[in-house]
């Protein structure tokens, strides 16, 4: 019986350990941090043995394979040893993958990958399609492969997702954008990260389809490299040669391969951003044949994305916005783009590396205060301060909330959006964004 071990026990882990179980393979599951009872339960229930707060090299480098987490860096000490005896690393995604045949939809980008995952979700399912969410969002692909499978998959991956990724095919793969990300995790590295965004188009064939953001030079310059055997459906913000979605004249066009349009003004995400993620989703549904007014009307009445560009309340005339999910710069050159009124905006957190200069004209336009938000917001200062906006250092989300409360006046925005990953001072970004939320109503 061939043995496969699982590092981390989360919702990937946890999944993968279940499907190993129903194929039949002798399976242990190791994580270094404490396991969450909820999944603690599953693989007891399902007599899968694990162990945690340790990883026991004995048990684990007698792997004929192993699933590792996306969270878990190459560096790690127990993957560089499992790396030296050539025991093959895989993802919970690769995995799952040699075990059903339906359709795989994923998508992948530096930003806007939630919002086209659950766009596209939502899509299918007032479509009626019989349809999984997996991915970095929705419950484990691997666990409903085991016990819930799905004719369709809407996959939302990330980079260290595709890093771990080999066989796995994309029967739709959706490439919204390639900017600076997680450089942290790629030795400093910009081609390492974009090699890893291109594997979603490893092995498609004639038969599969590839949808991607036209505009974006990175993605340009990359497909030179590459043997596409998809068909190609690019898109942009407006009309150009080869794109066969965009805008013109107020109207939302897809061109190909069945014409829809409808106006610009009726979609329910708004700002330029979101134009990129509505033609994605909008063009993944026309490829799949879903009939046009089930589009419409989906892309009229999507609700959006918790933690994304997501209103909280007004108080005293301000508006509070939870943009939490955005963990890089141009993530909250985005946010900031989309802003029309005075802005406040929160900013920090663990940096990953970034280039402020991406978003400083920006600031300079949008901003009459800042409120730094960080463990050490020393990066911050260095860069920010000298653009001469009145500038607040906080280092809890209770004093963030407090001195945006006193800089703000009546017609002005608060925005969180902090382009940096939130583990300095929170569990998560979601953390980060539910704490800013409550605060912000408690006001």
């Amino acid at each position: 019986m061939s043995r496969i071990v699982v590092l981390g026990a989360a919702e990937s882990g946890v999944g993968a350990a279940v499907l190993a179980q129903k194929q039949g393979f002798d399976v242990f599951v190791s994580d270094m941090s404490a396991i969450k009872d909820h999944y603690k339960k599953v693989l007891d229930d399902h007599g899968i043995v694990w162990e945690e707060k340790q990883h026991s090299e004995t048990l684990i480098l007698t792997a004929d394979e192993i699933i590792k987490s996306p969270g878990i860096p190459k560096e790690a000490p127990m993957i560089q040893k499992a790396m030296e005896r050539h025991i093959p690393i895989i993802s919970e995604i690769e995995f799952a993958g040699r075990y059903t045949r339906s359709k795989m939809i994923c998508i992948t980008g530096s930003n806007g990958k939630t919002t086209t995952t659950s766009l596209i979700y939502h899509i299918f399912r007032e479509a009626g399609y019989d349809v999984g969410l997996a991915g970095n969002i929705g419950h484990s692909l691997a666990l409903q492969v085991a016990e819930s499978p799905h004719e369709y998959y809407v996959i939302e991956l990330s980079s260290f997702q595709l890093d771990d990724m080999y066989d796995f095919r994309a029967n739709i793969a959706v490439l919204l954008n390639i900017t600076p990300d997680h450089l942290d995790r790629y030795d400093n590295c910009m081609q390492n990260y974009v090699d890893a965004k291109m594997r979603i188009i490893q092995n498609q064939t004639s038969d599969d389809s590839f949808i991607y953001w036209n505009d974006d030079p990175i993605i340009r310059r990359e497909l030179e490299k590459y043997d596409i055997k998809a068909i190609q459906f690019p898109f942009s913000e407006l009309k150009e040669k080869g794109s066969i979605g965009y805008i013109e004249e107020g109207q939302y066009i897809i061109e190909t391969p069945t014409p829809f349009n409808m106006e610009q003004e009726e979609l329910s995400l708004t700002g330029k951003h979101n134009i990129y993620n509505s033609l994605a989703a909008g063009i993944t549904a026309n490829i799949t044949g879903i009939k046009k007014e089930i589009i419409r009307k989906s892309l009229s009445d999507f609700p959006g994305v918790e933690h994304r560009l997501e209103k909280v309340c007004k108080v005293g005339g301000v508006e509070y916005i939870n943009d939490s999910k955005a963990t890089n710069v141009d993530a909250c050159w985005y946010a900031l783009e989309s802003m029309k009124t005075p802005t406040i905006l929160i900013i920090g957190g663990k940096d990953k590396g970034n280039d402020y200069e991406a978003i400083k004209e920006l600031v300079l336009k949008k901003c009459v205060g800042l409120v730094y938000l960080g463990a050490d917001n020393a990066k911050l200062h260095q860069f920010f301060d000298p653009l001469g906006i009145p500038v607040r250092d906080t280092h809890s989300m209770k004093e963030c909330v407090e001195a945006c409360y006193e800089m703000a006046h009546p017609g002005d925005t608060v925005l969180l959006s902090p382009c940096c990953a939130s583990f300095d001072l929170f569990k998560n970004m979601e953390d980060r964004g539910e704490q800013f939320k409550t605060l912000v109503r408690n006001l």
